[in-house]
């Protein structure tokens, strides 16, 4: 079972009541979320290291801020990659140092990506929309992965889920910016029209979702 996976009940009877539905589509979502996470990761991760790869918009980034755009690609990219194994129970079960670690990795990735990601919404292009949408964004980027570390240093593992599950859904706004990003140009809506929309549905749509989550199926525990 993955943190996909609803859990309906405390004790050993009533966890294996799960069906096998539930199972597949716990497994299929997390692939295809780990698949996404990882092409978009390597995408970034190319535009980072090969200069002729990026396009002309990702180019004047690099112009303008190149420190700040390196930073925030780098550690989004260990972020989106990392959080996704993250995620996986039956990993997180099978290798709890392993998970702790790359646990400390993940924060210190988003660190780094969120507060470089906060200095470019500065400078973004589109105005004040934008400067705000994307702003945001990295300021709770920050706010859920500090608060779903802070809950594990004081040993409330439901919250951490809880946070944690948060901060992955604004790590994957770099999976779901592309995907609307493509959607835009295939039915022709204007790059300038549509981006300072897309710096706020890119990730209010995967807390809201999250949320949703969190509520309809809380973590049970007999020790939080």
């Amino acid at each position: 079972m993955d943190v996909f996976t609803p859990y309906h009940g405390e004790n050993a009877d009533e966890k294996h009541k799960t069906t096998t539905g539930d199972q597949m589509s716990s497994r299929i979502s997390w692939v295809l979320m780990t698949l996404l996470a990882l092409g978009v990761a390597g995408y970034a991760m190319m535009n980072l290291l090969l200069p002729s790869f990026r396009n002309p918009f990702v180019q004047q980034i690099f112009a303008l801020s190149p420190s700040a755009i390196s930073l925030h690609l780098f550690g989004g990219s260990v972020a989106m990659i990392v959080g996704a194994f993250q995620l996986n129970s039956k990993l997180r079960a099978r290798y709890i140092v392993m998970h702790r670690w790359l646990g400390r990795v993940y924060v210190l990735a988003v660190a780094i990506g969120g507060v470089a990601g906060f200095i470019l919404a500065l400078n973004s292009f589109g105005g004040m929309t934008t400067h705000l949408g994307f702003g945001l964004m990295a300021v709770c980027w920050l706010a859920t992965t500090l608060m779903a570390y802070w809950h594990i240093r004081q040993g409330n593992v439901r919250a951490h889920r809880d946070w944690m599950l948060r901060s992955y859904a604004l790590t994957l706004a770099g999976v779901t910016l592309r995907v609307y990003l493509g959607i835009s140009a295939l039915i022709g809506v204007k790059f300038v029209d549509f981006y300072p929309i897309l710096s706020w549905i890119c990730w209010v749509p995967n807390l809201l979702i999250v949320q949703w989550f969190i509520i309809k199926y809380p973590y049970k525990n007999s020790n939080n």
